[in-house]
């Protein structure tokens, strides 16, 4: 029982640390890409709704609002340490939920993407396609915005049927570049991966909080047993922490069943926050 509470507790440690460790922390701007999921139809007017929306300029943008190279590596660093995360609670025989085995299962795949999407896009690219002036994703691309906007509303599945209805759909109200065409499926790869980010967030702060349950409860199971008086001791000190999701797992049969948000909680409540 202590070397376990010993190992718990040093996890919780690391994962306090302010910067540097990559486990991300859940922060309600990051939610998965999910909104309104619509139809082959419904999908065309929005996206013909978006084109007149949109505010653009052709200005080429300065070095310093290049996002998305840094962004990518954002994501490569956060991706990274949920991975550990998840890959040390598996190796000290925790249970996870299906999202995050899918999660470990596909890590490799997750890669060989992060490493296309930054050979694919030329430093400096992006500063040269046209840019959105107005809403949420002003200064992005707009073809990185179009992008977004699919996989909000196609709940990430992408297939040549949906992006030609959405793609033709909006350039009946406003044409594309020849540049921001060929950018499309880089595009499309930065937002999924964008999208893998946010819920990999999700799957980290599920895993800490069970973590965190585990260790008040392995501390007052211990203290139960040896020194019963000094249990309401521990119960004054775990009251200063955020004890939500730590009553939830003391209620439960095992103490740590779930890794996280199960798949129905994977798709989150918010889209990219472009609306026409």
């Amino acid at each position: 029982m202590k070397s376990t509470i010993a190992t718990i507790s040093r996890v919780l440690r690391s994962q306090e640390q302010p910067d540097g460790n990559g486990y991300p922390e859940a922060t309600n701007n990051e939610q998965p890409l999910r909104a309104e999921l619509l139809s082959l139809d419904q999908l065309g007017d929005h996206a013909r709704a978006l084109a007149s929306w949109h505010d653009v300029t052709d200005v080429r943008a300065p070095r310093r609002a290049d996002r998305l190279l840094p962004r990518l590596a954002a994501n490569e660093q956060v991706l990274r340490g949920a991975y550990a995360l998840v890959t040390e609670a598996v190796g000290r025989g925790r249970h996870i939920t299906p999202a995050a085995e899918w999660f470990l299962d596909n890590y490799h795949l997750i890669e060989e993407h992060i490493r296309t999407a930054r050979r694919h896009l030329p430093r400096g690219y992006s500063r040269q396609l046209p840019r959105l002036t107005n809403g949420a994703s002003s200064g992005d691309p707009r073809v990185y915005s179009i992008a977004l906007e699919l996989i909000a509303h196609a709940d990430g599945r992408i297939d040549v049927k949906n992006l030609g209805a959405f793609i033709t759909a909006y350039q009946t109200v406003s044409s594309l570049r020849l540049g921001e065409l060929w950018a499309i499926p880089i595009m499309l790869r930065l937002g999924l991966l964008e999208n893998l980010r946010r819920v990999a967030i999700r799957v980290a702060a599920g895993r800490r909080e069970r973590e965190r349950a585990a260790y008040w409860a392995g501390r007052m199971i211990e203290l139960a047993v040896k020194e019963p008086a000094r249990v309401v001791l521990v119960l004054a000190e775990m009251a200063t922490f955020d004890a939500a999701g730590v009553t939830d797992k003391m209620n439960g049969p095992s103490g740590d069943t779930t890794d996280g948000p199960g798949p129905s909680g994977l798709s989150g409540e918010t889209g990219t926050g472009e609306r026409p």
